[in-house]
C-alpha cells in the first residue's frame, strides 16, 4: 500500500487569495503537483491496489489524492477532469486545455512541515503522475493552481476481478469501473449457496470475505456510488486459484 508524496515543498507557491475570482460553476479549486517521473513509473502500484497501471489500462492518467479527497480509499478508481487555473496563475497555465486522471493512489501528509504540507489532511490537492500534469502545466513550475470536477469514467471492457489471499481469506481487487468509478459495497455469492456474503473493503479497491470459497464458482454484486449495482454472475469459474484475473461482459453506465 504504497503512497505518493508530492515533489515539491509547500514554499512554491502561495494558496489562492480570499479574493480571487470564483471558479466555474460545478468546478472546485485545488493545487496539483507532480510524481512518479517522465514515464509514470514511479506511480505503479499505489495505495488503490491496482498494481501496474498500464497493465490494468490506467496509464500515465492519475493521480494521488490528499486526505480529504481520498477518503480512506472510498474515492478510488473515481475520475476528475481538471484544468490549470489561468485566472490565477497565468504564466506556468497552458491555455484551453483539460485533463481527466483517475484515483490510484493517496498523497500523504508531510509530517515534517508545521501545516503537513500540500498534502496536509484539509486541503484538496492532486499529486498527479508526471504525463498528464505536463498536459496543463509548465514543468519548470512545479506546483500550479487547478480547478477540477467529478466525471463519469470511461472504460473499455467490462469490470474485472483479481482474487488473491488464501482459503478463508479471499481478497478480490475490483478494476476497471465505470460510471462513478468508486465502489459503494460489494458481495460475493458461491455455486453452492443461494446466500449473498457481504464483502468488507479491506484496502483502496480491494474487499474481503473470510468464508472458504477456494475453487467455487463465483457470482460478486458491485453497488457503485452513485447507486448503481451490477451483477456478476458466475464471472469466475469453477477451479479458479488465488492471482487469477476474471474480466466480466459487463460495466457501468456513465450516468445512473
Amino acid at each position: 500500500m504504497s503512497s505518493a508524496s508530492a515533489d515539491v515543498v509547500a514554499t512554491s507557491a502561495p494558496p489562492p487569495p480570499s479574493s480571487a475570482p470564483a471558479p466555474p460553476i460545478g468546478w472546485l479549486r485545488a493545487h496539483a503537483t507532480f510524481y512518479g517521473g517522465a514515464d509514470a513509473s514511479g506511480t505503479m502500484g499505489g495505495a488503490c491496489g491496482y498494481g501496474n497501471l498500464y497493465a490494468q489500462g490506467y496509464g500515465s492518467r492519475t493521480a494521488a489524492l490528499s486526505t480529504v479527497l481520498f477518503n480512506d480509499g472510498a474515492s478510488c478508481g473515481q475520475c476528475y477532469k481538471i484544468a490549470c487555473d489561468r485566472k490565477l496563475e497565468p504564466t506556468w497555465c497552458k491555455p484551453g486545455v483539460t485533463v481527466t486522471v483517475t484515483a490510484t493512489n493517496f498523497c500523504p501528509p508531510n509530517l515534517e512541515l508545521p501545516d503537513g504540507g500540500w498534502c496536509n489532511s484539509q486541503r484538496p490537492h492532486f499529486d498527479m503522475a508526471q504525463p498528464s500534469w505536463e498536459k496543463i502545466g509548465i514543468a519548470s513550475r512545479g506546483i500550479i493552481p487547478v480547478i477540477y470536477q467529478r466525471v463519469p469514467c470511461v472504460r473499455r471492457g467490462g469490470v474485472r476481478f483479481m482474487i488473491n489471499g488464501h482459503d478463508y481469506f479471499n481478497l478480490v481487487l475490483v478494476t476497471n469501473v465505470g460510471g462513478a468509478g468508486s465502489i459503494k459495497s460489494m458481495d460475493v455469492k458461491s455455486s453452492d449457496s443461494a446466500d449473498w456474503m457481504p464483502m468488507a473493503r479491506n484496502w483502496g479497491a480491494n474487499f474481503h470475505s473470510m468464508a472458504y470459497l477456494s475453487g467455487k464458482m463465483l457470482s460478486f454484486r458491485v453497488t457503485i456510488t452513485d447507486g448503481q449495482t451490477l451483477v456478476f454472475t458466475n464471472v469466475v469459474p469453477a477451479g479458479w486459484t488465488f492471482g487469477m484475473t476474471f474480466a466480466s461482459n459487463l460495466q457501468f453506465k456513465s450516468s445512473p
